[in-house]
């Protein structure tokens, strides 16, 4: 896993903070320098964050875990939509629906009923229902893809949730600090920091930002990916070859008792020559 240097977060804009009237102050610890009335973010902070986080979500996805990426502000929703499908993560661009994660046997009752619309497509049923009907149930199905289609491999609570800009999905985190799920997120100088577990202080405005902070998580989610298949093959390549053994050890047994009478033959004839 390569961390980006602070040449290249400076190149992004990952330094830029909102205007100083807009500040929380409890970015203060992430705050280098105020410019213009504008303040600037501390870019090995960014660094040295990026790296930690980074290496968290590796093992998260190394365990087989999943991670819901979120999203919904414009500039952000079509970068993050892409680098979550790179890696196979579930992600939210549109609305966050409210109780997505604290309601979720809801959300998948919603997602399973996408599921038996498609079905009825596929074996006929659709055919049957009249021309309203069949426009009434393409809606549904359309509305249901567009929120939910994105999650609909998503068959348990995620492990983990890295969102871009707490300050807009505020919902989220919030019903993720409520269940005890990790947070990893984008923070800006506006934002409060303390509902986050892993806070990575940069522009969370900018594109280039977004985009470069996204690559470099989303290659270490790779990273953690690939680990966990070569960590089965190996597991598998054992288990083959230890259910080999009791059929080489049987083997071995069988042949012993051959081995022990032609040794124990010429003790046996000794007394007769005397």
């Amino acid at each position: 896993m390569s961390t980006p240097n602070f040449d290249q977060l400076l190149d992004a804009g990952c330094h830029f903070g909102h205007m100083k009237r807009k500040w929380n102050p409890a970015m203060a610890p992430y705050i280098f320098m105020e410019r213009n009335g504008i303040h600037i973010i501390d870019l090995y902070k960014t660094q040295a964050k990026l790296e930690e986080a980074a290496a968290a979500l590796r093992n998260i996805a190394k365990g087989g875990k999943k991670i819901l990426f979120v999203a919904t502000k414009k500039q952000a929703k079509e970068i993050l939509a892409e680098k979550a499908q790179s890696v196979g993560m579930p992600y939210v661009i549109e609305r966050w629906p409210g109780g997505m994660l604290t309601n979720f046997p809801t959300i998948r009752k919603a997602v399973k009923k996408m599921a038996s619309i498609d079905k009825m497509q596929k074996d006929g049923t659709f055919d049957n229902l009249s021309k309203r009907e069949k426009l009434q149930i393409k809606r549904q199905r359309d509305k249901l893809e567009k929120n939910l289609g994105s999650i609909a491999d998503l068959n348990r609570l995620p492990s983990a949730l890295f969102v871009v800009d707490v300050c807009k999905e505020h919902i989220a985190v919030a019903e993720a600090n409520r269940l005890g799920i990790p947070v990893f997120a984008i923070v800006d100088t506006n934002s409060d920091p303390n509902n986050v577990d892993y806070v990575i202080p940069a522009n969370d405005d900018a594109s280039k930002s977004i985009e470069l902070i996204l690559g470099t998580v989303c290659d270490s989610i790779s990273e953690g990916l690939e680990e966990r298949k070569v960590e089965k093959a190996d597991e598998k390549a054992s288990a083959e070859n230890g259910s080999d053994a009791p059929r080489r050890e049987r083997r071995r047994v069988a042949r012993r008792p051959e081995a022990s009478e032609a040794a124990e033959a010429p003790a046996a004839e000794a007394p007769a020559a005397e």
